[in-house]
Order: C-alpha cells, then sequence, then structure tokens
C-alpha cells in the first residue's frame, strides 16, 4: 500500500530551514514573506500493514521531543503551500536510507519494488504575496525543472483532508529492451546518424570506423557469433570511446601554430605527448618518490617508506551548470572513486572543491538557466554533502568571480586517498585482470542516469518517464562500498578495479579489458534501477556509485561474503577474456563485437590552426592613473572585492575534522577565520610526517597572456606549500584545464584560432614551469567547451565563453607536522620582512580591476631567480627562523599584509620605502603599484627580534628587506614612499568590509 507519513517541527519550536528560506526570498527578490515552515514527507510504497506503518513512524521517523507526525496531513495557518519533489527515476537517496532503516528495524528484507520518495512542503505566510510571486519563488528558488517537479497551492485550494494526495515518482517504462542494427552506407549517413543520437563523431573518424565494419576478417568473425551490420550497442560504446573527454582528442591533436606579430610559424603536434607527459617522465627518472603516473585512474607518490598518497582532479562543469546541487554532488563523489580505483584501491583523506561563476550579484539581460547565486548556493551544497555525508574532510577550496562564467560555470573537484605501498608483499599500484577473472560491478544499480540526452529527446514524456540525463550522487552508499573494496583489496581478492564514471560500464570495462587482452559482458545480468532500459542504456549509462573489479573465481565466495557484510550489491555480468575482443551479449545473443585493436586504430589526428596576438597587438596597454587620494577607501574596496572577501560561509559548511587528521587548517588565526595558504593533513594519525596541499587559479591573467597565467598559478600554489612547510623536491601537480572552444567556425566560433594559440602558450608554461621547479603532473584533465548560449531580454540568444582557465592543485611532503608553519603574526616587536621583488605587474590584478581596466603588464615567473629564495625559506622554516609565514598573491601587499593582521589581531606598521623592487625600464614605483602590484615569487614574514641576525645572514645576497613591525595595538599602518601615512584604520573596520559576504549568508 501506499501512505504518505508528513513530519515537521512542533509549532513552538523555531524553523531554521524556513529561517534561511526566508532570508533567501529577501535577499534574492527583495519580498518579505512573514514565516516559512517546513513539513518533510516520507511517501512509502511498500507492504507494510498498518501496525507497521504506525510502528516505524513513531520508532525510525520521529523525535517525540521536538517533532509531529502523521500519515494525515499537518499543514495549517499559511497562505500559500509549495511541494516540490524528485521527478521519476532521480536518485532519492533520503528515500534508500529509509527502506534501509524499515528493514533494520523490522529484521527482514524489503520486499520486491519497495520504495521510499521523498519531498518537502513549503508553508509560506504572508498576505502580500502573490501567486506569480510564489511561482518565482518556486521555480527559481526551490526546484530546478531538469530533476524536480512542484505544484502550488493557495489557501483556498487546499484540501484539509487529502493535502497534496499521494504523489507516487515510480519509473514505469512500457518498453520491451530492443537492439537495433543500423545500417550506415556511407559517411553522409553515418554524421546523420550521430546528429540524431548525440554520438557527437567527428567526421575524421567517420570513414575509419565504416572501414573496420567492411574488413573481411571483421565481417567473417561477426557473421559467426550472428551480427552483420553494426547495431546501435557498438555505436554507442565507439561514441564513448572516441569522445573528447574519454580519449583526450584536443590535446593529442596537431596545432599549426602561427605568431602573427612576427610571421613565425611551427607545428606543435600532441600537446600532451610534449607538455605533460615528456616532463613528467623525465623528472620521474630523477625522484624516485614518484611511483605511478599517467595511466591509472589517479597519481601515486610515495609518502613514507611504507605508503603512497594518491591525487587527482577533475571538473563537473556542464552538470553543475544543469543542475548545480547534483551536478557537484556527483562530481566529488566521483572524484572519490577515482582514487577508490587507483592501484588496487586508495583510502579517502581528502576532498578538495574550485568554483568559478558568474557575478552573484548579477542583474544584467541576460538570462543564465540558474542565477549565479542560486548556482553557487546549489555547487556549494553538493559538495558539502559528497563530503560530510561521505566521512570525507573538506579542507581546502577556492572560488572566483567573472562575467565570463555566466554562459558555463566551472566545478573543479580534487581528492587525495592513502594506500599501503604492498599487499600481502606484492605491490599495491600495480593491477592487471586476467583471463578467466571475473568481471564484478560493485554498488548502485544502473538506469537512465547520465545517458546523453538522445533519451529525453527520443521518448514522449509523461509522469512516470525518468530524469534520465541527471545524476544525483548518493554518497551514503558509496561509503559502504569505499569500505567494503578496502576490506577486500587487504586479504587480497583484488586483481584490478576501476570507476565508474564517464561512459560506464563502456569505459570501464572496455579500458579494463585491454590490459586483460579481452572480455565478455552479458548486459542482462546488470542490476537495474527499473525494467525498460534498452541494451545500450545499461552500457554506457553513468548511474553513479559503481566499481568495476576483477576477482579470481578462486576468490569469488569471499568477496560476495564480504560484499553482503557491508550491504553492498555486487554481481559478476561477465568474464575476461584473451582473444583480442570485446564481445557483448543479451538475453544469450551477441549484441556486440569489437576487436580491441580498434579503439587503438590510427584515426586521424584532430587538427587546429592556432594564430597568436600579443597583448600589444591587440590593444591592450597599462592605464594612466593618478596617485590614489585615499588609501583607506581603496583598501576598503579592494577587501569587499568579491574575490578578495571573506568565504567563511561557505568554508564552514565543510566538515574538515572528520578522521582526525587536519594539522594546519584552512582557516587560522585567533578567531579561526583567515584563509592559510595551504592545509597540512597526517593522513596517519600514527606518524608525524604530513601532507600539504594548496590550489591556485588565476583566469584574468589570461586576458593578456595564458602562458603568464598558467606560470602565475604554478609558482602560487608552490609558494603556498612553501610557506606551511613542504618539503620543496617532493612537489607534485595535477593540472585541470578549462577552456572555451578552439576549433574554427568563420560563424560560431570567429576566434577560435586565437583561443587555440592561447591553449598551445599555456601549456608551454605547464611545460616550462614543471620542469624548472621538478614537479611530475601525478595526474590532471581537460575539459574542452566552456562556453554557452544565453537568452537576453527579448529572446535573442547570446554566446558567452569562459576565460582560458587552469587550476593547479599541488601537493608537498612535510617531514614533521610540529614545524609546521602559518600566516598569522605571533607576538607583538616580532619584525616584518618582505621577499622577494616587486615589480610594476599589476596586468589582469584585482587593484585594476576594481578600477575597469586590464592592463599589460602581467606578473611574470623568472624560476631561475626565485628558486634560490626558495631553498633558504625552506631553511629558514625547518629551523624555526619564522614566527610566520605568508605568500603575496591575489591583491598584492597590502591585502595580504591585512590578513595577516586579522589573523593575529595584532597591529602591523608597513614602510613602502623600505619595499625591495624591481623597477621596469628605469622607472620607480608609486605607492599604489608598490601596494597592489600582484608580482610572483614573494612572501611576507614575521620573525622575532633575537633572530634577526641569523635570519638576515640566511638570505644575504637574496632580495628580501625589513619592511615593517608587529604593534600591540590593533591597526594597520602604510607609510609612502614619502614617509608621510597612507593607511591608519582599525582592524576592527577592516575587518567588517571583508567579511561582507559572510555577515549577509550568516543564519
Amino acid at each position: 500500500m501506499v501512505a504518505r507519513l508528513e513530519i515537521t517541527l512542533k509549532s513552538h519550536l523555531f524553523d531554521a530551514e524556513g529561517a534561511s528560506l526566508c532570508r533567501k526570498i529577501r535577499d534574492y527578490f527583495g519580498w518579505n514573506p512573514d514565516r516559512i515552515r517546513v513539513v518533510h514527507i516520507l511517501t512509502l510504497d511498500t507492504g507494510l500493514s498498518i501496525d507497521e506503518l504506525e510502528s516505524v513512524r513513531r520508532e525510525i521517523f520521529t523525535n517525540p521531543v521536538t517533532q509531529d507526525s502523521s500519515f494525515r496531513p499537518l499543514a495549517k495557518d499559511f497562505d500559500w503551500a509549495i511541494w516540490v519533489g524528485f521527478r521519476p527515476g532521480v536518485r532519492d537517496t533520503a528515500g534508500s536510507v529509509a527502506i534501509e532503516a524499515i528493514s533494520d528495524y523490522l529484521g527482514r528484507s524489503p520486499g520486491s519494488g519497495e520504495s521510499a520518495y521523498t519531498s518537502r512542503l513549503y508553508l509560506l505566510s504572508g498576505d502580500t504575496l502573490e501567486r506569480e510571486q510564489i511561482d518565482t519563488i518556486a521555480r527559481e528558488l526551490l526546484a530546478n525543472d531538469i530533476i524536480q517537479q512542484w505544484r502550488i497551492y493557495a489557501r483556498s485550494e487546499w484540501n484539509e483532508e487529502e493535502g497534496i494526495g499521494l504523489i507516487v515518482p515510480k519509473v514505469v517504462l512500457a518498453h520491451t529492451p530492443t537492439v537495433a542494427e543500423i545500417p550506415v552506407p556511407s559517411d553522409e549517413a553515418l554524421m546523420a546518424l550521430s546528429r540524431e543520437r548525440n554520438l557527437a563523431l567527428n567526421p575524421q573518424d567517420v570513414p575509419v570506423i565504416r572501414n573496420y565494419f567492411s574488413r573481411t576478417e571483421v565481417v567473417e568473425a561477426r557473421k559467426a557469433v550472428g551480427l552483420s551490420v553494426p547495431t546501435d550497442v557498438e555505436l554507442e560504446a565507439i561514441s564513448q570511446a572516441r569522445s573528447d573527454h574519454c580519449n583526450h582528442n584536443t590535446f593529442r591533436g596537431k596545432f599549426h601554430y602561427r605568431d602573427l606579430a612576427t610571421g613565425e610559424s611551427q607545428v606543435v603536434d600532441n600537446l600532451f605527448k610534449t607538455c605533460i607527459e615528456a616532463p613528467t617522465l623525465t623528472i620521474q627518472r630523477q625522484k624516485d618518490w614518484v611511483v605511478s603516473v599517467l595511466w591509472d585512474n589517479a597519481g601515486l607518490a610515495r609518502f613514507d617508506e611504507e605508503h603512497n598518497y594518491a591525487i587527482t582532479g577533475e571538473t563537473h562543469n556542464s552538470p553543475s551548470n544543469m543542475e548545480a546541487y547534483g551536478g557537484s554532488l556527483t562530481g566529488i563523489v566521483g572524484i572519490y572513486r577515482d582514487i577508490m580505483g587507483t592501484g588496487k584501491g586508495a583510502r579517502l583523506v581528502a576532498g578538495l572543491y574550485g568554483y568559478c561563476v558568474g557575478p552573484r550579484d548579477y542583474a544584467g539581460p541576460l538570462r543564465p538557466h540558474l542565477h549565479p547565486r542560486r548556482l553557487l548556493d546549489g555547487i556549494v551544497e553538493g559538495v558539502r554533502d559528497g563530503g560530510n555525508k561521505h566521512g570525507v574532510p573538506t579542507p581546502f577550496g577556492s572560488l572566483f568571480f567573472h562575467p565570463s562564467y555566466l554562459g558555463k560555470c566551472l566545478v573543479f573537484v580534487a581528492s587525495l586517498g592513502i594506500m599501503p605501498g604492498k599487499i600481502l608483499g606484492e605491490p599495491s599500484d600495480q593491477k592487471c585482470p586476467r583471463p578467466g577473472d571475473c568481471i564484478i560491478m560493485s554498488g548502485g544499480r544502473v538506469g537512465k542516469d547520465g545517458i546523453h540526452g538522445v533519451t529525453a529527446s527520443s521518448e514522449i514524456y509523461s509522469a512516470n518517464t525518468p530524469a534520465g540525463h541527471v545524476q544525483i550522487g548518493d554518497p551514503y552508499t558509496q561509503k559502504k562500498m569505499h569500505d567494503f573494496l578496502l576490506e577486500a583489496r587487504d586479504e587480497g581478492l583484488i586483481t584490478f578495479i576501476t570507476d565508474n564514471g564517464g561512459g560506464g560500464l563502456s569505459s570501464s570495462v572496455g579500458e579494463s579489458a585491454q590490459f586483460a587482452g579481452g572480455a565478455y559482458v552479458e548486459l542482462d545480468k546488470v542490476p537495474l534501477k527499473y525494467e525498460g532500459l534498452d541494451v545500450w542504456e545499461i552500457w554506457i549509462s553513468e548511474s553513479q556509485e559503481r566499481m568495476t573489479v576483477a576477482v579470481d573465481p578462486s576468490h569469488l565466495d569471499r568477496f560476495m561474503e564480504l560484499s553482503r557484510k557491508h550491504e553492498v550489491e555486487s554481481t559478476v555480468i561477465g568474464y575476461y577474456k584473451g582473444d583480442g575482443k570485446l564481445q557483448l551479449a543479451y538475453d544469450g545473443r551477441t549484441c556486440a563485437q569489437l576487436d580491441l585493436s580498434f579503439f587503438s586504430e590510427d584515426f586521424p589526428q584532430w587538427q587546429f590552426d592556432a594564430h597568436w596576438l600579443p597583448p600589444e597587438s591587440r590593444g591592450l596597454q597599462e592605464p594612466v592613473l593618478g596617485e590614489p587620494r585615499d588609501y583607506t577607501k581603496l583598501l576598503h574596496a579592494l577587501l569587499e572585492s568579491p574575490n578578495i572577501c571573506s568565504r567563511e560561509w561557505i568554508q564552514r559548511q565543510y566538515d574538515h575534522e572528520v578522521q582526525g587528521g587536519s594539522v594546519v587548517k584552512f582557516l587560522t588565526g585567533r578567531e579561526r577565520d583567515v584563509p592559510n595558504d595551504a592545509v597540512v593533513l597526517r593522513p596517519l594519525l600514527e606518524s608525524n610526517k604530513g601532507l600539504a596541499v594548496s590550489q591556485s587559479l588565476n583566469p584574468t591573467y589570461s586576458v593578456i597572456d595564458t602562458y603568464d597565467m598558467v606560470a602565475a598559478s604554478i609558482d602560487e600554489a608552490v609558494r603556498r606549500l612553501l610557506a606551511v612547510g613542504a618539503v620543496l623536491e617532493e612537489i607534485g601537480g595535477v593540472d585541470n584545464f578549462c577552456w572555451p572552444s578552439i576549433q574554427y567556425d568563420p560563424v560560431q566560433n570567429p576566434d577560435g584560432r586565437y583561443k587555440a594559440a592561447q591553449l598551445v602558450r599555456a601549456n608551454w608554461a605547464l611545460r616550462d614551469m614543471c620542469l624548472a621547479y621538478g614537479i611530475p603532473l601525478l595526474s590532471g584533465k581537460d575539459s574542452m567547451y566552456v562556453d554557452g548560449h544565453l537568452p537576453g531580454e527579448f529572446g535573442e540568444r547570446h554566446k558567452i565563453s569562459g576565460l582560458p582557465t587552469m587550476q593547479f592543485t599541488a601537493t608537498g611532503v612535510v617531514s614533521d607536522v610540529r614545524k609546521c608553519c602559518t600566516m598569522e603574526a605571533k607576538i607583538a616587536g616580532d619584525l616584518v620582512y618582505v621577499l622577494g621583488n616587486t615589480a610594476n605587474e599589476l596586468g589582469g590584478s584585482e587593484y585594476y580591476d576594481l578600477m575597469g581596466y586590464v592592463g599589460l603588464n602581467v606578473p611574470k615567473v623568472n624560476a631561475e631567480a626565485f628558486w634560490p629564495l626558495y631553498k633558504a625559506l625552506e631553511r629558514g622554516l625547518a629551523s624555526g627562523l619564522m614566527a610566520s609565514c605568508h605568500g603575496i598573491y591575489r591583491g598584492g601587499l597590502g591585502v595580504h599584509a591585512t590578513m595577516v593582521a586579522f589573523a593575529s589581531h595584532l597591529g602591523m606598521i608597513l614602510d613602502l620605502a623600505r619595499v625591495p623592487r624591481s623597477s621596469t625600464g628605469g622607472m620607480q614605483l608609486r605607492d599604489d603599484q608598490i601596494l597592489f602590484s600582484e608580482s610572483c615569487g614573494r612572501f611576507l614574514v614575521t620573525v622575532s627580534p633575537s633572530r634577526q641576525k641569523d635570519f638576515e645572514s640566511l638570505f644575504k645576497g637574496l632580495p628580501y628587506a625589513l619592511v615593517g613591525k608587529i604593534t600591540e595595538e590593533p591597526q594597520l599602518v602604510i607609510k609612502g614612499e614619502g614617509g608621510g601615512i597612507l593607511v591608519q584604520e582599525p582592524l576592527a573596520l577592516l575587518k567588517r568590509s571583508w567579511r561582507q559576504f559572510t555577515q549577509v549568508d550568516a543564519d
């Protein structure tokens, strides 16, 4: 029977969820509801008796102290009601957990088809609200029509007895699975099919694909298993394997690079091989701590003599842009699975994030699918739930606002793990399925989740049609799978493991079959969420929480025993073989057979024209600015700017203490509210060895030159690690590129050739910086097509391309976490030093952005000149010479000196006349240039007067200067070149400006 359980707070209690929603309505729309109460609804479609339903209501789902619950409507005293629930087929994690809780309580397994569905009923009071406003609140704030449905009720329309009625979003597909045979008589026919089915085949690949199916030996082999023309399963599998996402065709392409200013040209063949693989392999040969790179789900580096750490990163831009919460949640739990599937499996120790979105207060004419403010809220919540509910700390992240991300947001996610160096005496980083091994799918079931938009366009929509192209992650299920697989690993039961991410089984089995030499899969054995999926959908579905595992048949019983113990579903769906073929069957008949050699065929290399115009030739120049009249007002404005101000409202939502390994926190200082340069984790609690982690991105520099953007980002990540005490010689990197479309089209993408040149230059910088600093790229990912087409005020479409962006994640081993350094000044009277030269490098800076300029003089990196300073600083930190250390990044010296003072609650006096500098063209630097330049290679450190002599001796011959001191009085004093006071302001007032978003968002 179907029953609707309603649960709400007792009427005299404060409804925090409702109050938070009232605040959002005021902030988003300027409307003022009097009150909102929230009713949580659990619709149970089970075989429970009336007595059992009453028992589970009372004993499982209701707190008698704080809640009222009933199987009758609880709504009362409201003017409007909005019901919001998931569409059919969208993962309802809370509903699944409810079924598990009922089964545990009653001591029996769930009955076949038993389900639970969660939803919310929002009760709004306020007679000034009209239906149009209520509809806006539902559509733009409470629900996303991609995954949710909603209903609105005025008080006069409400049925006291029925309430919302019984709404059961069950998937019902009146469809018999089929395998379609599809003739492709010409290249034109295959391209037409590609457009029809959203296969996204490249025209250059089409002749190779058709030629394969016409070969005599292929035709004969297919005839032997009952196949003739290609099947839809095969074409979908080929589409996945040849996609830019899986095969990185852009980075492996050939670029015809030309400098339009000089006329010089060259061919750049395969950016991946020349700028990522080659330098990494060179560095790996020099550094024995690099364990595994370039082939697995994540890179591996040595942590200590008995353990390795794993790290990887990627983006989840398009899904998050469509459905912010589900997209980012899926992104973070998906990157966790990469760690779980590295080597024979690693234990998760941290997740990281990076968000690039449009202006939070955007009020322009364009109409993005989700307003940047709502988009950001959803992204933040998705990563929060992914980490907090998985039991994985989220200790570090970044946020950047820019109008170019209105078209498509960027959601960077990264994760780290730890694993023994050996499992039962065998290296844990090595894995290979063997012919005869069972192919096991563990974790969640398969639905229409994540299948490309063809599912949505090829079905008639009904109330029971699944929202198939959207995924919602389930961190609870994945946490159980994580623990189960680690136990199976430690017993030596796993010969190979990988995750089901992009492409689902098509990628995980297809790629692992290359190692074994072949595979046979029975797709009708794959557990499904609901019946009616076509065979090709089973093969490419990206339903979450799934891993593909190879297990020797002799270990199968024990593997399944552990799976049952951890309540994880595991199913044998086939076996690996050695005949060089990938063979798929359904209902006893072969539905696909492809030679593994076909996937490494000599497909044509993608070709790109890349035309570079130096910034001067594009009309960029340094602005002519007068000396600022009010430096105090200017500093307040910079501290208030979206890309400088406090993000504590985000960071406080993330649990960074779970697992107990947090040593240096992201938020530091007396009030634990100022972001530190990096974090330091202790992945093994019995050891004092640590792992430092940092991230950086500087997208506005790319407007001037993407070479300098990448170089500055890598240098910043290195300085962030160094500031907390990481070992310079053991820094590993992860590059995550996000780029707009680079294929030239005179109408759709007229600047494609310039964007291609930007990509080339960015990769050159990646190569040069990694070689200069000795950083192997442990992992990385590219995400192309960061473009959006947005409607305007009158329905016209506008193309918005995101800034070329690279986020660089860096890790470094810390020899002894007890010697780590943090950025806050410690004691009044300590001396303040600036290390490194300041130059007139404000191009792309926060200061110029505040003034409405881009500029020309972008910060440059001179790795050869910086390195001796970095090594001296490393020695000084190791010997305890510095009381605090903080890099100088976006915003320049003025902003970061203020941060050091914020964190310590001590004052600071700075004398700009003493700041070390390198003048450009012999010109003197002005006060604003010294104060807000974003020159790389610089640090702000504090030193006890008792250590002054030793400190200055260490840095002799290097660019450094004593520029001020720490004072007892909590105020910032900045003296200019001429000795006059530019700023004299209490820290409390400066901090009020810096905390503006945190204050607004505090509930």
